[in-house]
């Protein structure tokens, strides 16, 4: 697959012309991480901006005490870092592979020249880093209105729509695996909380885990538990 194939799946390129798409071919670089391998760092100079072509990446940031807080998982066409144009700043939070994953990373200084020069591209930057606001606010109002209970169900419907692949029988399957301690980590509550909750979900057949960390989960029901909550 050409570069310029590889690049118009990508969602932020999807509206540009070939002209357009040959620009950023040029100053891209493709870049590998095996699994468990760290992109970049929280608080390493910010350099580069990142696409994955294939593969899962876990942002996550660590406290002074060294306790991890999963801000997202990013998965096949998403963009990451949001932040950092137009002004030098450090990563602000850590990368690192899931698995196996291929990138197209682009420096910051040639990507924010390719903004200045393609309103339509920066007005579709503009759309995406909205819904990652209100994606942090609508988990923060989560934390603040919710149970724990409610948290983590809120979480496994998040995850169906951001990970999930559609089932038979009502049921989406989110391969991406993820242990207890990640699911807990993701919305700030205890590794037995999440244990306890998954248990309950499990026991209504709301939720089936799966092998190596995956999970089958029947969105309707569950949404309709969270409902009835």
């Amino acid at each position: 697959m050409s570069a310029l194939e590889n690049l118009r799946k990508m969602p932020l390129f999807k509206g540009l012309g070939d002209a357009d798409l040959a620009v950023i071919a040029d100053i891209s670089v493709k870049k590998h991480a095996e699994k468990d391998a760290h992109i970049f760092f929280q608080g390493d100079p910010q350099e580069a901006v990142y696409f994955i072509e294939s593969g899962e990446v876990k942002i996550y940031r660590t406290d002074a005490n060294g306790k991890e807080q999963v801000v997202t998982l990013l998965r096949d066409g998403d963009m990451f870092p949001h932040v950092g144009f137009f002004r030098k700043i450090s990563y602000p939070a850590n990368a690192m592979a899931v698995v196996d994953t291929n990138l197209v990373a682009i420096r910051i200084t040639d990507f924010e020249n390719v903004l200045l020069n393609n309103p339509q591209l920066t007005m579709t930057l503009y759309g995406v880093m909205s819904d990652e606001i209100l994606d942090l606010q609508d988990r923060l109002e989560a934390q603040i209105l919710n149970n724990a209970y409610e948290q983590v169900v809120k979480l496994f419907l998040r995850l169906t729509r951001t990970h999930g692949v559609q089932e038979k029988d009502g049921f989406v399957l989110v391969k991406t695996p993820l242990n207890n301690s990640d699911l807990a980590n993701m919305i700030g509550v205890t590794r037995e909380t999440v244990s306890r909750t998954i248990r309950q979900l499990k026991e209504k057949n709301l939720i089936l885990p799966q092998e190596k960390g995956t999970y089958l989960i029947h969105q309707e029901k569950l949404t309709e538990e969270l409902l009835g909550v």
